[in-house]
Order: C-alpha cells, then structure tokens, then sequence
C-alpha cells in the first residue's frame, strides 16, 4: 500500500491517509517521475494544504516517490470527501527554472552544480569526474536542467538522473540491478513495437569554420527502406561540443529509440530505470535482455498492476 506525506516550506510534515488509487511514473531523468495518488480526506485541515509544497510517497516503508507538489484537489459527493494530489520529481526544479546567458573560459562540473543546481535545494548524491570544457556557453531561454544535460551528456558522456529520494546522481557507473522474469510471473499484456519514425537513415554534418562536409550512413535502415536526413552544423566551440553534433553521435542516438517492449506485470514489481530485465517466457514465447527506461505503477478499480517500457541494452 501507497503512503504520502506532504511537506510544507518550513519543513513540517503532514501524514496523509492510505492511497486508494494511484499512478506512479519512474524515469529518474525527463521527462519527470511523476505521481498521481487519491486518498480519503475529513475536512477542515484544507487551509494546511497552502502551506505544502513537496510531495513524498512510500510503499511499506521504502521511499519510492519525492518531488515537487503541483496540484490538490478536493471532492465532495454523496460517497464523501476526498484528496488527490500530483507532483513532478525534483528534476522539474531545473526544467521549471531558466538560465541567463553565460559563458565560462573553462567550465568545471562544480562550477554547473555550484551556478544551475544547488540554488534550488537539489543535493547532489553523487558527483564523478568529468572533464573541464573549455568555452562553455549557455544561452537565454535554456532551463537549468539543460545546462546541466548538456554539460555532462554532451561534454562528459554521463546522462544526470535522479533516486526516489530526489537526489542527483552526476557520475559514471550507475549502479543496476539484474531481475529474471519467468512464466511464474507472465505478463498480464506486453506490446513490441518498431518505432521507425525519428530514426535518421543519414546525417550531412557540415563544418562552419572550414566550409567542408561530410556524410554519415546508417546503411542498415536504408537497405530497410528508411530515407530520413538531417543536416548538422558543427557550431565551432571546442572538440568536446563536436561530439554531439557529428553524424556517428546523430546516428546512434536516433537509433537507439527504434525498439521497445512495453510488459504489465500483476502486483508491484519495484525496479528502476537503469536496471536490466532479463525474460524467458515460453508462452507468449519471448526471450532476451532488456533495459529499463520507465517504471509505471498504478492501483485503480482494475486492481494493482506495473508496466515496464523495456529498450535495447
């Protein structure tokens, strides 16, 4: 069963009866874990909501959701009086908040955390090494959030991401679990899909400094059929930038997102993104290893069920 708890600026909590129903959503990066619960709710307590403004949720004592409180909602009919509340991650904090244009002679991962993320209240639970970039540039309208993906994704290689606990975790190495599912566990549906739409058959990367071009081929998805193009301009800061822009990067990135496995599971089953699935199902007859993008738990009038959005790798 679901608990919440609600905090209030100055850091009180407030206990919330047991959920009744609920939608639990785990990425750990963006687009945000999210969570959507409804609870039984006696009234007069309605003014303490103003005063909330972080969300916590636990199942049997393990904490599985902190975040940002975004909305309450009251009902009152002949069944009598309820509360739902719904929250974003800590990761909106960044995505809700923009940068001024900045430009540092050589940007250092403390110098991001130290500008874009710790103002926010977002402790960092784990930092790694990540290389100084020189002539790092942010621009106007960019969230926090994309100053820091950029910064570690694009520069350093390491994709930021969040626990359950609304930590941020900046280094290589995540750790993952690896889970086995078998036909004592069957799936209540699963759906493999081919997504081909946004997978680039080519990439022309052209170089705005020396004028010249050059072009990359996914010739597997051409001799499929796939004609999709993009044409990148390498901006011409540094060879760390250059990274994201050339057509090897484009190419993987695009293909990457093609093929994915949705599986509902019966009950909870906990797990994050990160960690690997590995399935051996003989009815329906699916085997293989599996990453795990997103985690959606939900209690409703259909009972308590799971859906995992499995990727490549």
């Amino acid at each position: 069963m679901m608990t919440g708890y609600l905090l209030t600026a100055g850091g009180e909590r407030l206990e919330l009866p047991p959920f009744t129903g609920w939608t639990l959503t785990r990425t750990g990066t963006v687009p945000c874990d999210s969570f959507v619960g409804t609870c039984l709710w006696g009234e007069g307590m309605e003014p303490r909501l103003e005063e909330c403004c972080r969300l916590i949720v636990e199942e049997k004592g393990e904490r599985r959701f902190t975040g940002v409180l975004d909305e309450c909602g009251l009902r009152w009919d002949e069944k009598g009086s309820g509360l739902t509340v719904s929250g974003r991650g800590l990761a909106a904090l960044l995505l809700d908040n923009e940068s001024t244009a900045m430009d540092y002679q050589a940007a250092t991962l403390a110098d991001i955390l130290r500008e874009h993320v710790t103002p926010y209240g977002i402790q960092v639970a784990g930092e790694g090494e990540l290389p100084t970039v020189p002539n790092f540039s942010t621009a106007t309208g960019w969230s926090q959030w994309q100053v820091l993906y950029s910064f570690a994704k694009y520069h350093g290689g390491v994709a930021p991401w969040f626990d359950v606990y609304g930590a941020l975790w900046v280094e290589r190495g995540r750790k993952e679990r690896r889970l086995t599912l078998t036909d004592n566990r069957g799936p209540l549906a699963f759906t493999w899909r081919d997504k081909r739409y946004g997978v680039y058959s080519e990439v022309l990367v052209q170089d705005r400094g020396s004028m010249k071009s050059q072009q990359v081929l996914n010739e597997k998805f051409r001799s499929q059929g796939g004609a999709c193009r993009r044409v990148v301009t390498l901006p011409g800061k540094s060879a760390h930038e250059a990274m994201r822009y050339s057509g090897e990067y484009q190419l993987k990135e695009s293909w990457a997102g093609r093929f994915r496995l949705e599986v509902t599971l019966p009950g909870s089953y906990f797990c994050e993104p990160g960690d690997r699935v590995e399935i051996r199902w003989k009815r329906p007859r699916l085997e293989g290893t599996w990453r795990v993008l997103e985690t959606e738990s939900v209690l409703d009038a259909r009972g308590q069920r799971v859906t995992l959005t499995l990727g490549e790798g």
